[in-house]
């Protein structure tokens, strides 16, 4: 029933069973869609599903879900900017009688924005930034003149604004020209000068610098609809840094934890809080916690700059700690692996931990536990405790010496696995009751050895270990929310120092799939190589592919830190690597489909030597040479025996350019083989500056290697893969045939020949490509990371 009505207002089924899965969340919706069917019927339409969703999804007192859902389904309350406000104004007089008049006033109740206010407004901002958009014209930042208007008018519809906005901006300046076409010159490169100028002063200084404004706060709050971004990434994103820096995520100041909406306080709280800042003088800690069970994917980069980023930018340490409690999974390969990411991402752990370094203070904590009453040993099996709605537990009020009997009994091995278990007396956020503090497991442990035969779990370790480390802001990803309630239990069931828990949204991305179990399928099936195949989106993928950490962080910027989940595009973390690319990798020539080419007039009885720019735009990065001899080869695609209309490139009759050369060539003589197609040109070369100039300019190469080039497209054909909605028949059959090509025979200038695993190349008008580690000496191996952006129409 329940999943019949979330579907009804607009979820998708996955998003609808994510939700059931929630159990308060579920009753509060449940509750919302049948008090606005009553009032509407059963035809909800999407914009009223997705309000009744926000509203019972960050509603943090639940008294007030009937008065929202009566003012969205009198229409009444018709945005989500509007329920933005309301949810503000019933959270921050929790305890007054709600004053209709200025609740209705606070969030807009019967406000109409006329279009000859919105007109009248944006006339105004672009009478105040006249002399610059006439000055910048297309290339000014038209989203300052959107969002003046908006804080001039605050209930008026977004897009009513930008079109008037549009309509203005056209009227003043006409109709784009070729030079508003063109791309911005880029002004910004002074600006990583001035970040690290920045980072300098708050190492210095020891002072957070002040935010460079404001982002959605990422949590403490409820989370919001997963939002798709698919546009295209803007070059102006402020740095990860520049985002984390001060105030700008509203984030408590160290030793302030009680300040915290939602953090509980106890007659301890501020000696704890004293204690804390004598120990670590007031500074920022952080923690990046993963589970060695795995290789890191592109959502662990978020929480990677995320975690490291606010650390480092308000002057304190990340802590990178392993999760290690399940010792049938881990693999010392992962540990490894998880720290040369890190690294390999531009972060250096203050400190490199394990949550097994704390194994005996953690069993001594779960006997005072036991003897405090919060905590007794349990019979129940696995599958009795499982869900939301589990039978409350027999051994409930079991004797505190009979728990602690038995709770020894298991650490010496007396109980078999699944026979015992150690749980906490607690009801959490999402309904689950008495969670699990430890469990028997017979298995060796690669850091304490035969030591243990019982491991503690998530619940139980991760709130005690950020509490020994003094962390501060424990970032959580929002799946995390529902543990709040015991990580605060917990703490303070112990009387030990309490952080704080903030939750934020996590990082996909479409056509890919990140589980463990999903990738260990993907390679015993033949799919993709191992965790590192280039296809894939873990972080040792992405760096054999040859993105560079610099796009990858720049990326998370991008994203940006908030509460809803992001589930992004992957050509937009493309355009990041471009970005970066573009600064970074010289140039060279190659040819992935040869045609061979005749020079039958080379000017010379002997090779020349062709000065090739390293960075074509700025020359002062320096040159490598290329021989240039009778005998180049060209893609086969430059030439066509019958010329199109609008193409550019060689055909008999139409000379083209040879890049770099300083000549010019044009057909003589077509040779083919015994089945007509075309193997090679005889043609004759003029200087460039003697001829006329030619349509086109064509990359070529002489006295080539012979490289092994691999082409990737995306390794899925649809968007969401693990979506049975989508996908039918799961994930494996929607598997791309075309997801890699192999050129084995593809010839590179010779400019490329001491190149070393991970050198990038731009290989002209073909794309970035980056050496594999496959490469041997006398073969090397390319990967192509992303192509060039070109314009689609270009011939």
């Amino acid at each position: 029933e329940a999943l019949g009505l979330f579907t009804g207002i607009g979820l998708s089924e996955a998003k609808a069973r994510e939700t059931l899965r929630n159990g308060a969340l579920s009753a509060l919706l449940r509750q919302a869609v049948l008090q606005a069917r009553s009032a509407l019927g059963p035809a909800l339409d999407k914009a009223t599903g997705t309000l009744l969703y926000n509203a019972a999804a960050r509603l943090r007192d639940p008294k007030h879900l009937g008065l929202l859902v009566g003012y969205i389904v009198r229409r009444e309350i018709l945005t989500d900017l509007q329920l933005s406000a309301a949810l503000e104004y019933v959270r921050t007089h929790p305890l007054e009688p709600l004053n209709t008049v200025d609740f209705e006033q606070a969030c807009g109740v019967g406000v109409c924005v006329t279009p000859e206010q919105i007109e009248e407004a944006v006339e105004a901002v672009i009478s105040e930034h006249r002399a610059e958009l006439l000055a910048e014209r297309y290339h000014f930042n038209m989203g300052l003149l959107m969002g003046e208007a908006r804080s001039r008018l605050r209930w008026a519809d977004g897009k009513t604004i930008k079109n008037e906005v549009d309509l203005q901006v056209l009227h003043l300046l006409g109709p784009k020209t070729e030079a508003d076409l063109e791309k911005k010159p880029k002004a910004a490169k002074a600006r990583p000068a001035l970040a690290e100028k920045q980072k300098a002063a708050v190492v210095e200084n020891g002072k957070r610098l002040s935010s460079c404004g404001q982002l959605p706060q990422p949590c403490g709050w409820a989370p919001a609809q997963p939002r798709l971004l698919t546009g295209e990434v803007g070059t102006e994103t402020r740095s990860l840094l520049e985002q984390l820096r001060g105030e700008a995520l509203k984030f408590h100041k160290p030793g302030e934890n009680y300040k915290t909406e939602g953090y509980v306080v106890t007659p301890n709280t501020m000696a704890l809080l004293k204690q804390h800042l004598a120990i670590t003088g007031g500074q920022v800690r952080t923690r990046f916690p993963p589970e060695p069970n795995g290789i890191l994917h592109i959502g662990h980069a978020k929480a990677i700059n995320f975690n490291f980023g606010y650390a480092k930018a308000n002057g304190g340490v990340c802590f990178l700690r392993y999760d290690d409690t399940n010792p049938e999974k881990e693999e010392e390969k992962y540990f490894t692996a998880i720290r040369e990411m890190v690294e390999w991402l531009g972060y250096q752990p203050y400190a490199v931990t394990h949550a097994s370094d704390y194994f005996d203070q953690l069993y001594t904590w779960a006997l005072e536990l036991i003897r405090r009453g919060h905590a007794y040993v349990c019979h129940q099996k696995v599958e009795e405790i499982k869900g939301h709605n589990p039978p409350p537990s027999p051994w409930r009020d079991r004797p505190v010496e009979e728990s602690l009997l038995l709770f020894e009994d298991m650490r010496k091995g007396k109980f078999g696995e699944g026979e015992a278990t150690l749980r906490m007396k607690l009801v959490m956020e999402d309904g689950k009751m008495d969670p699990v503090a430890y469990r028997v497991k017979f298995t060796p442990h690669h850091r304490t050895g035969d030591k243990w035969c019982i491991y503690p779990t998530y619940d139980y370790t991760h709130c005690l270990c950020d509490s020994i480390e003094h962390i501060t802001h424990s970032l959580c990803t929002k799946e995390f929310q529902a543990r709040r309630s015991s990580y605060f239990w917990l703490c303070n069931a112990l009387d030990v120092y309490c952080p704080v828990q903030w939750e934020y949204g996590r990082l996909n991305l479409l056509y890919t799939v990140v589980s463990k179990r999903k990738i260990i399928r993907l390679v015993e099936t033949g799919a993709v190589r191992d965790w590192d195949d280039p296809r894939l989106f873990t972080l040792t993928a992405l760096r054999r592919r040859g993105f560079p950490p610099e796009a990858i962080n720049n990326f998370c910027a991008r994203v940006g830190v908030t509460v809803a989940q992001a589930t992004m595009e992957p050509h937009l973390l493309e355009a990041c690597a471009r970005e970066v690319l573009n600064e970074q990798a010289p140039r060279a020539m190659a040819v992935l489909e040869p045609l061979k080419v005749t020079i039958t007039n080379f000017p010379t009885p002997k090779a020349l030597e062709v000065l090739v720019p390293n960075f074509p735009a700025d020359e002062s990065r320096g040159f490598h040479k290329v021989p240039f001899q009778p005998t180049v080869y060209i893609e086969e695609t430059d030439f066509r025996e019958e010329v199109d209309k609008g193409y550019k490139r060689l055909a008999p009759g139409q000379p083209v350019g040879l890049r770099h050369a300083g000549y010019i060539i044009a057909v003589q003589n077509i040779i083919k083989d015994a089945s007509g197609r075309v193997i090679e040109l005889e043609v004759t070369c003029t200087k460039s500056d003697v001829a006329e100039k030619p349509k086109a300019f064509i990359h070529w190469v002489s006295e080539p290697l012979v490289c092994e080039v691999r082409l990737y497209e995306r390794l899925f054909l649809h968007k969401n893969p693990e979506d049975p909605s989508e996908v039918p028949g799961g994930f494996l059959s929607d598997l791309n045939p075309d997801s890699l090509r192999v050129v084995r025979n593809a010839l590179v200038d010779s400019s490329v020949l001491s190149a070393r695993p991970f050198d990038k190349f731009q290989f002209e008008r073909l794309g970035y490509f980056s050496v594999d580690p496959d490469s041997e000496e006398g073969k090397l191996v390319f990967n192509r990371t992303v192509t060039l952006k070109e314009d689609p129409g270009k011939v």
